[in-house]
């Protein structure tokens, strides 16, 4: 039988994705097996591969040793994989994802050390920096195996452990990215105990967050441990972190990995905190943000009936007594319009259909596809006059 050369053809298909997140401290001691067990786990070859590494050059100042300890720990199994070229610190923070000639610098490290797909890259830094060699991994050579190391609260907890990377562009946060999960992460707690208060703080945002869209309890939890938190007891911190991870990876696991559909729950709070950080310069962590994000949303949800006022105050006393602000004076510029266009920008960035997690009570969500602007300006200013 001859077959109609225009009759359509269809294909299905499915690709298992497999990670996981390790807990450590002190990842490049020589006794700390769990990097060095990773690679001989992963060794299906007689081939030695190659490893490029790429660091947020501020640890080097709370770690001078850093570079030569990781040098000295490759020496253990330089049969199966083999540092290549030099140590590449960069600057870290949100300014590298605005940089296309610090993109493109990582993209000719890649060339010049013959990073093939079989490779290995290890990013060593903040989400920011994770973000951006995440990217650089994800499109070099269709895909290198990138190995995740965050550093801080925000990347242990939330972007370090996700499957997402990106750089800014056109103005835009995110504009240009890959879901590309890394073949392994692992959770440093040593790399917390250098981080300024804002940076400690601002990590825990993403907690708040991951716990009012799916788990009361940890909330409760938050609650009760926040001043513990907020004076920096790194025992309930390594404990916030590991929680929020599983939840987050959960999610990841039992949902829409790469956002096919407009449901962006793990978005909650994030539509004004992205625009935020643009309005401020990044004078804004994300993590600052997102609780400014947070905050607003709350309090819409309470406006419009959603959400009881009880929880509302709940989830504002919580954010104040972490320390967090929950209003910025660039909500309110230019009578509320730059809001306004953030709302816009998040529905160019979901596809053209606008999708807003809000809360029905803390633990449960709901989804709205408009936003009401009367409402929206009433949130900021009630933000704004709240003590």
């Amino acid at each position: 039988m001859i077959e109609n050369s225009l009759s359509p053809l269809s294909s299905e298909f499915q690709i298992t994705y497999r990670y996981t997140v390790q807990f450590t401290k002190g990842i490049f001691k020589k006794d700390n097996p769990v990097l060095k067990d990773f690679f001989i786990s992963d060794y299906k070859s007689d081939l030695v591969k190659k490893a490029l590494v790429v660091l947020d050059e501020r640890l080097i100042h709370y770690f001078p040793n850093l570079v030569s300890e990781i040098k000295s720990y490759f020496q253990n199994f330089k049969t199966i994989v083999r540092l290549t070229g030099d140590i590449l610190p960069i600057s870290g923070g949100e300014d590298c994802k605005n940089n296309q000639q610090l993109w493109e610098s990582l993209v000719n490290a890649v060339d010049a050390c013959g990073v093939d797909r079989h490779s290995y890259i290890l990013a060593i830094g903040g989400g920011a920096l994770l973000d951006l060699v995440g990217y650089v991994a994800a499109v070099s050579h269709r895909g290198i195996r990138l190995i995740r190391i965050p550093t801080t609260v925000l990347s242990q907890n939330d972007s370090g452990v996700g499957v997402k990377n990106s750089i800014n562009h056109q103005g835009k946060k995110n504009f240009l990215g890959t879901f590309a999960p890394p073949v392994a992460v692992f959770n440093d707690l040593q790399f917390l105990e250098t981080l300024d208060d804002r940076d400690w703080r601002s990590g825990m945002a993403e907690a708040i967050k991951v716990a009012l869209i799916k788990d009361k309890d940890f909330f409760h939890w938050i609650e009760v441990n926040a001043i513990e938190l907020q004076n920096r007891n790194l025992d309930k911190m390594a404990y916030l972190i590991h929680r929020c991870a599983k939840l987050h990876m959960d999610h990841i696991a039992s949902g829409d990995p790469f956002e096919f559909g407009s449901s962006r729950p793990l978005d909650f709070g994030h539509w004004s905190a992205h625009k935020l950080e643009y309005l401020s310069q990044f004078s804004l962590r994300h993590g600052e943000a997102v609780a400014i994000g947070m905050a607003l949303d709350t309090v819409y949800s309470y406006q419009k009936q959603f959400l009881s006022l009880d929880d509302c105050i709940r989830i504002l006393s919580l954010l104040k007594t972490l320390g967090f602000l929950i209003y910025h004076p660039q909500l309110s510029e230019g009578d509320k319009g730059n809001l306004y266009s953030g709302l816009e920008e998040f529905r160019e960035h979901l596809g053209g259909k606008l999708t807003i997690v809000l809360l029905a009570e803390i633990g449960k969500t709901l989804e709205v596809h408009e936003m009401d602007l009367k409402t929206l300006d009433a949130s900021v200013n009630f933000l704004e006059n709240y003590i």
